[in-house]
C-alpha cells in the first residue's frame, strides 16, 4: 500500500538536506576512526561513538533505533561480528533507546542455495525460515534473547511503498514497515570489497533492506531493474535506498575485513578498526580511504554527488581519532564485472514451489556448470 505519513516524510527529508548541506554550507561531517586494541571491540565501539559526540548526542530526538548489520548469509567471515553490534545494542539501551536488529539477507544452504546453485525466489514460506536460520547461525538469535532485543525480518510482514522523489532507479521503494517507524536507522556493515559495486560498506549495506518478497532473495529482480541504468546495478539503486532510509548513523566493523573478490569469496584478514560516522556518504569515504580506494573509484558515492549528497572529498570531512594514513592498509582490489554479464548464469532461477527440494532438483540439472561459475563470482 501507498503510505501516507506526513511525519515520515519530514524526517526522510530533514536528514536528506543535512547530507546535502556539506563543507561548503556547513560544519564539515564528522567521522571517527578507532584502532582496536588487544581485542577488545566493544570499547573501540564506544569510543568510536563518544568521538562523534557520544550516544546522547548521536540520537538526539531518537526514541528507537534499528541495527542493521551484513548478514549477507551463514557464511560467518563474511558478515558483520556479533561482538559490534552487540557493542552497539549496549550502548543505545544505556541511552534510554528501543532497540531492534533487522536484516533480510541474500541467501542460505537448502534454502535457496543447494550445492553451487544459487536461486531467486519470493515465496515467504522460504525466506522467513531463511532468515530465521541466518540469525540462528551467526548468534544473533541468541543475542537477541540475552539483550532482550526484537529481531526483524526485513523479507516480509506488513509492507509499505515509500517515495523516492528524483529516485534514479524507483520512485517508491516498498520496505517493512518497521522500516518508517524507526527513529533511526544504524547500518553496521563488515568492511569488504565487492566484485560489482567495488566496496560494500554502509550504504551498500541497505540493499539488505529490498524485502525478497518483492525484489527477491539475491535480490536479482532489483539488479535487473538497476542494471538498466547503470552496469553495476548496485550503485544508483543503493542511493535511492538510502534517500528512502532514516540512515542517521553508520558503524563499520572493521575487525576483520575482506579484500580481493569480495563480498563472499575475498580473502579475510584482521583489520582492526572501526569507522563510524552520522554522514553515510562520509563514514563510507574514510572507510574506502583506510581500504586504498579513491573516492572517483567508488560508482556510489558518484551516483551519491549526482543525487546532491555530500560531501564529495576527503578534504570535506573532519575525521577524529586515528590520521588515515596511519590506518590506511590498500586491500587487494576486486574483479569487478557488471551484473548483465553474470546474469544469464548467477541466481537466474526462481524457486517456485513451496518445497525447496522439488523445486530445486530440475533447476541444478539445467543449470549444469554454470551453476558453478555463478557460485564463484562470489556476490553472496
Amino acid at each position: 500500500m501507498q503510505l501516507n505519513r506526513r511525519e515520515f516524510l519530514l524526517t526522510s527529508t530533514a536528514l536528506a538536506s543535512a547530507l546535502k548541506a556539506g563543507a561548503k554550507s556547513g560544519p564539515k561531517p564528522v567521522v571517527s576512526i578507532v584502532r582496536i586494541q588487544n581485542d577488545n571491540v566493544a570499547k573501540a565501539v564506544e569510543k568510536a561513538i563518544d568521538l562523534l559526540g557520544g550516544s546522547k548526542h548521536v540520537t538526539k530526538g531518537v526514541n528507537t533505533v534499528m541495527l542493521k548489520p551484513n548478514l549477507v548469509s551463514t557464511q560467518a567471515e563474511a558478515t558483520t561480528k556479533l561482538a559490534v553490534v552487540r557493542a552497539l545494542a549496549e550502548i543505545m539501551q544505556r541511552a534510554g533507546k528501543e532497540v531492534s536488529i533487522g536484516e533480510g539477507s541474500a541467501a542460505a544452504p537448502n534454502f535457496n542455495v543447494r550445492g553451487t546453485a544459487i536461486y531467486r525466489t519470493r515465496k515467504r514460506e522460504i525466506l522467513d525460515p531463511m532468515q530465521q536460520y541466518v540469525f540462528e547461525q551467526l548468534g544473533y538469535a541468541d543475542l537477541a534473547k540475552t539483550l532482550r532485543i526484537p529481531l526483524v525480518n526485513l523479507h516480509s510482514g506488513e509492507l509499505v511503498d515509500v517515495a523516492v522523489p528524483g529516485g534514479f532507479v524507483f520512485d517508491k521503494i516498498s520496505l517493512h514497515k518497521s522500516l518508517t517507524e524507526v527513529d533511526l536507522l544504524c547500518s553496521v556493515p563488515m568492511m569488504k570489497t565487492h566484485q560489482l559495486a567495488t566496496v560494500t560498506l554502509g550504504m551498500k549495506n541497505l540493499v539488505g533492506a529490498f524485502p525478497g518478497t518483492v525484489y527477491q532473495s539475491v535480490r536479482g529482480h532489483m539488479h535487473d531493474l538497476a542494471s538498466k541504468v547503470e552496469p553495476t546495478a548496485a550503485s544508483a539503486v543503493v542511493v535511492d535506498m538510502v534517500r528512502a532510509n532514516k540512515l542517521g548513523l553508520v558503524v563499520i566493523d572493521g575487525s576483520m575485513a575482506m579484500e580481493g573478490n569480495g563480498p563472499s569469496m575475498g580473502k579475510t584478514f584482521k583489520m582492526d578498526v572501526i569507522v563510524a560516522g552520522t554522514n553515510p556518504v562520509a563514514a563510507d569515504m574514510v572507510a574506502a580511504s583506510l581500504m586504498g580506494f579513491a573516492p572517483s573509484e567508488i560508482p556510489t558515492f558518484l551516483w551519491a554527488n549526482k543525487a546532491g549528497l555530500r560531501p564529495a572529498a576527503l578534504e570535506e570531512i573532519e575525521i577524529r581519532g586515528e590520521p588515515v594514513d596511519r590506518v590506511r592498509r590498500p586491500f587487494a582490489k576486486p574483479q569487478l564485472v557488471a551484473w548483465n554479464a553474470i546474469r544469464p548464469y548467477w541466481g537466474n532461477h526462481e524457486l517456485s514451489r513451496n518445497n525447496y527440494g522439488g523445486a530445486a532438483e530440475t533447476l541444478v540439472a539445467d543449470l549444469g556448470a554454470t551453476g558453478g561459475r555463478g557460485h564463484q563470482i562470489g556476490l553472496l
